[in-house]
């Protein structure tokens, strides 16, 4: 397992949104993989039910009542856990690295064909959706972030996924700016941050 550290830029309560997909921003919550140790934002069960709640994955309600049964049972807490941050890191590994390892792959698998297996269809209008019944399963988020992550890898939408430009950063986020020609998770932070690190080198260098 990565070695992580205790700081991160942005805790999971108030982090950017920044990946287009619920895939990408689950493969976000951790960030400085390339020269570590891995900034981690899922540090206890409590924080993925978090994010799954700001992504809307779960509502509030879901979100409080997975919280005391985490508590009750923290052994199967940590084991999810566990499990989200594998799902986590072969997601991030498919979208990132150059050829997909097959170990990867059938993670991925095996976590999307739960999710489908538990998937329902619904009435709803005029039409039909997909949804979830109300669980009390403590790895009931992973189910639609593994299929979010099989849908974009199977779609032509792959090949406008991205990796934030900031070598400690690793974000990924779906490039669907007109000319694809986006370099930054966000402007605001790795952008500027690279912008001032490049003007204070220049003034150095004078």
């Amino acid at each position: 397992m990565v070695n992580t550290e205790t700081t991160d830029f942005e805790p999971v309560e108030t982090m950017d949104l920044a990946g287009g997909d619920v895939c990408l921003d689950f493969a976000n919550t951790a960030s400085g993989r390339s020269v570590g140790p891995l900034r981690e934002k899922l540090r206890a069960y409590a924080d993925l039910v978090t994010w799954a709640e700001r992504v809307g994955l779960v509502g509030e309600r879901t979100g409080r009542r997975l919280r005391k049964e985490g508590a009750r049972a923290p052994g199967e807490a940590s084991a999810v856990l566990e499990r989200a941050r594998e799902l986590r890191e072969a997601i991030y590994r498919l979208f990132a690295a150059p050829e997909a390892r097959a170990d990867d792959l059938d993670l991925l698998s095996r976590e999307a064909g739960r999710g489908a297996a538990e998937r329902r269809v619904v009435a709803a209008g005029d039409g039909y959706r997909y949804v979830w019944p109300d669980s009390d399963s403590l790895d009931q988020m992973l189910w639609p972030a593994a299929l979010s992550a099989g849908d974009l890898l199977t779609s032509p939408d792959r090949e406008q996924v991205k990796e934030c430009a900031s070598h400690d950063c690793n974000w990924l986020f779906l490039d669907m700016s007109r000319n694809h020609s986006r370099r930054w998770c966000d402007m605001k932070v790795c952008g500027n941050r690279a912008k001032a690190r490049r003007f204070a080198e220049r003034h150095r260098d004078e």
